[in-house]
């Protein structure tokens, strides 16, 4: 039993471990809520699904850390899929994974730090939608 106890405790470490590097980073960050944001089976345009609308990047520089970096980043961590023709991103086999961290946030977003929440925008509109007792 103890082996079993072992081996789930390892996979839960990794599983965290690529969940919170996912997150670690805006543009990723920014797909992971286009994506939820939009049903299940669709896929969300790139480049602009994974911008932040209060800090526009430079598009080339965008383009190409999607392309090289945070696209093969998910991908690999199962959480995206994505293709160049059309430039699309869409939901992989372990989305939910990283969207439980999001759903959860917004569903507390009035119990958040202001530093945390003033600035970006979905979590201002989820503290107006639900603001604390």
């Amino acid at each position: 039993m103890t082996g079993v106890r072992y081996e789930n405790g390892k996979r839960v470490i990794r599983g965290w471990n690529a969940v919170f590097r996912a997150v670690s980073a805006e543009p990723r960050r920014q797909l992971i809520v286009a994506l939820l944001d939009s049903p299940a089976d669709q896929p969300v345009p790139l480049p602009e699904s994974a911008v932040n609308p209060n800090v526009p990047p430079d598009p080339d520089d965008h383009r190409r850390e999607l392309l090289h970096c945070h696209l093969p980043m998910l991908a690999d961590m199962g959480f995206v899929e994505w293709q160049t023709e059309p430039f699309v991103a869409s939901r992989g086999p372990r989305f939910d994974e990283v969207a439980a961290v999001f759903e959860a946030l917004q569903a507390d977003a009035a119990g958040i730090p202001d530093s945390l929440v003033l600035g970006c925008q979905r979590l201002e509109e989820e503290r107006e939608l639900r603001p604390r007792d």
